[in-house]
């Protein structure tokens, strides 16, 4: 079951740069940065409400999301999802012919669960499962 959008990434080249904007500006609040190893990026979590923003600020030029910034240029990099059981989701997505990038779940940042879904199956947007750790609430 999907229960609510968990947060939005958005790709910048620097979290240094781009998060006045989204604490001075907006008023938003910054919660903390985690550095996310096996994605190779830095990840800026700000408390939006109801929904948070991820800043993804890429720590390798081969990383996903520098490949995406040199592609695209920054700005929003994915929706996230969350969900119960991300397993079943995944599964359920296949079953319903729906592409995955990821066919299981793994950690992201946050120690969360994670899943992409590939864009071409929802409009060119990349969509994200979330499922928080144990330890963890949602908004």
């Amino acid at each position: 079951m999907i229960k609510n959008v968990n947060h939005i990434g958005i790709a910048v080249s620097s979290i240094e740069t781009a998060l006045p904007f989204y604490t001075e500006t907006l008023g938003l609040t910054f919660e903390a940065v985690e550095h996310v190893a096996e994605q190779r990026v830095r990840v800026a979590f700000i408390n939006a409400g109801n929904c948070k923003l991820e800043l993804l600020e890429p720590t390798s030029p081969d990383s996903p999301v520098a490949k995406f910034i040199e592609k695209r240029g920054e700005g929003i990099h994915h929706v996230a999802l969350s969900v119960e059981s991300i397993e079943d989701r995944i599964q359920e997505m296949i079953e319903k012919g729906i592409p995955m990038i990821d066919k299981q779940s793994r950690v992201g940042a946050g120690g969360a669960n994670i899943a992409f879904m590939h864009p071409k199956a929802s409009n060119g947007v990349l969509v994200e499962f979330c499922e928080k750790a144990a330890k963890q609430h949602d908004n």
